[in-house]
Formats: structure tokens, C-alpha cells, sequence
């Protein structure tokens, strides 16, 4: 990811604007003018937030010098030291909240989805999420995601066109809306279609979809479909040159997610470790 882009840039401005306002108003209480500090983790997990913390930093003071001690994706254990910080005492305040804030909630995402992702490991399955995320947090959030283990979904409506219920409710036919994108979108485009049961998804095939997403469907008729809608999906690929159909699944309870290791399932897409995940528990201790 490019933490230097302008649109994240712009983000961690705003978190800054947000907590700082118009100064510390509490600064003058403190005498002393540089100071050293540590991270401690409270609780095991999966750290995310290295180059966001040094962004953070660095915009609210130069001064201050970071020692990360973990990476992105590494594991770490209670009260193990995840950093070292070192620089005026009112600037290491004034970054407090807002790094503690943001690493704690992308490790809770990166925590929860490596739960989920080593469940998956015997398997061919992938992780992927979703884009239920917190508004202006995507990216970060998607990242943590990444960190975890796990495999991004389409980042927005810009980048992969997805026909669901509603698209299908409103639609005259599937057939035909699939044509209609094909006509005004570039050929590189990406076509998932949602389907509830196993005829709408044998539909969906036939209509040309690039991926198929399989929502809430019983492990049991997956188990016993799949290999038709592979079949299905092999025949239509000779006859019109499609791509290889991609099956992703989801609706599943992430304590579920064991039964339906099933081959022939590409993804299993789950928006739990965004929705559902705890913070980790990070506190920061001064060092006089």
C-alpha cells in the first residue's frame, strides 16, 4: 500500500485535525521536555499500523524517533513491547490517542481474521472480505485484512461489477444485464453475480458470470452441487469462451466456517473480522 498517497494522506490529516483542534490544552502541565516511551500489548494478537503510527508521527513532530519492534502481520504476545518512542514530551502526548486508537482497531481486524484464515489453511479456500467497512477507514481496514491472512474483495462499485438481489429485482433480466455491462464497461471488467440457491446460480453461469457468489447456502447442498455448477460452468466456457468461473461463498457464521472446506469453492468472503473483531488492548508507558 502507498501510505504517501494524497487520499491517505488526507485521511490521517483529518484523524489529526479531529483530536488535535487548535492545540493540547493540557500541555502546560508537563515540566519535562523530551521524554521515552514504550508500547506494551495487554493481550496476544496480530500487530497492523506500522507505517501508519510513523505518518502519524512524523505530521504532528519530526522530533520524534520511533524503534518499532514487530512488523506488520507478525505476532505478539501479552505484554510484549511492540515499540519504542523518543522526542518532546507534549508532541509524544499529542500523538497518543490517535496512533493507539488506529493500530489497536486494524491488530483487532488482523487479530480476527487470522483466526478465521488458519481455519482455511488444510484448504485451498481463500479469506476474502468485504466491503462492509467503517466509512473513511476502507483502505486501512482492508489492509488490516490483509495483514491477518486474509484476500481483498473489490475495493468499491468502481472496481469489479457485482449484481445482487436488488440489481436482479430491478433488472428486466439476468442475461440482459449482464450484456449491458459487458457493452459499457471495459473488457477487463469482472462480473459476479449473487445467487441464493442452486438455480439462480446455474443462471448466473449461464448468463456469463465471470464469479458466482454463493449466499447462505446449506454446507450439504453445496457439498452435493458444486460439482455440477463446475461441470455447467466447463461446458459454457467451450461454447462462449469464458473464463474459468471463480465460486466464492458467503453468509457463513464465522464459527461455521469449517463446514464448508468443500473442493471446487475458490473464497469464502466474510465481513466479521471488520464487523465483529475487538480492539486490541495497546497501552502506552512513559519512561522517566
Amino acid at each position: 500500500m502507498n501510505w504517501q498517497s494524497p487520499k491517505l494522506q488526507k485521511i490521517i490529516d483529518i484523524w489529526i485535525e479531529e483530536d488535535l483542534g487548535n492545540g493540547d490544552l493540557t500541555h502546560p502541565a508537563v515540566t519535562l521536555k523530551y521524554g521515552k516511551a514504550n508500547w506494551i500489548a495487554k493481550k496476544e494478537g496480530v500487530f497492523c499500523g506500522c507505517e501508519i503510527i510513523r505518518t502519524i508521527l512524523r505530521k504532528i513532530d519530526e522530533k520524534i524517533e520511533l524503534n518499532l519492534l514487530i512488523k506488520d502481520g507478525e505476532s505478539f504476545t501479552q505484554n510484549q513491547k511492540l515499540l519504542e518512542l523518543n522526542g518532546p514530551t507534549v508532541s509524544l502526548l499529542a500523538s497518543e490517542r490517535i496512533t493507539l486508537n488506529i493500530a489497536m482497531h486494524l491488530s483487532g481486524i488482523a487479530t480476527y481474521a487470522k483466526l478465521l484464515s488458519q481455519k482455511l489453511s488444510k484448504s485451498n479456500i481463500k479469506l476474502a472480505d468485504t466491503r462492509k467497512t467503517t466509512p473513511g477507514l476502507r483502505y486501512f481496514e482492508k489492509y488490516a485484512f490483509r495483514c491477518g491472512g486474509g484476500f481483498n474483495h473489490r475495493m468499491g462499485l468502481y472496481d469489479a461489477a457485482m449484481i445482487k438481489e436488488n440489481h436482479i429485482a430491478w433488472s428486466d433480466d439476468l442475461q440482459g444485464s449482464v450484456n449491458k455491462i459487458r457493452e459499457q464497461s471495459p473488457f477487463t471488467t469482472h462480473i459476479i453475480i449473487e445467487a441464493e440457491n442452486i438455480n439462480q446460480a446455474k443462471e448466473a453461469i449461464l448468463a456469463g458470470a465471470d464469479s458466482i457468489l454463493l449466499d447462505e447456502i446449506d454446507p450439504k447442498k453445496l457439498r452435493e452441487s458444486i460439482q455440477e455448477l463446475r461441470s455447467l460452468s466447463m461446458n459454457n466456457m467451450r461454447t462462449k469462451n469464458y473464463k474459468r468461473l471463480v465460486i466464492e461463498v458467503s453468509g457463513i457464521k464465522p464459527e461455521e466456517i469449517e463446514n464448508y472446506l468443500i473442493d471446487g469453492i475458490d473464497y469464502i468472503s466474510t465481513s466479521s473480522a471488520t464487523t465483529k473483531s475487538n480492539w486490541s488492548d495497546f497501552s502506552m508507558r512513559y519512561i522517566n
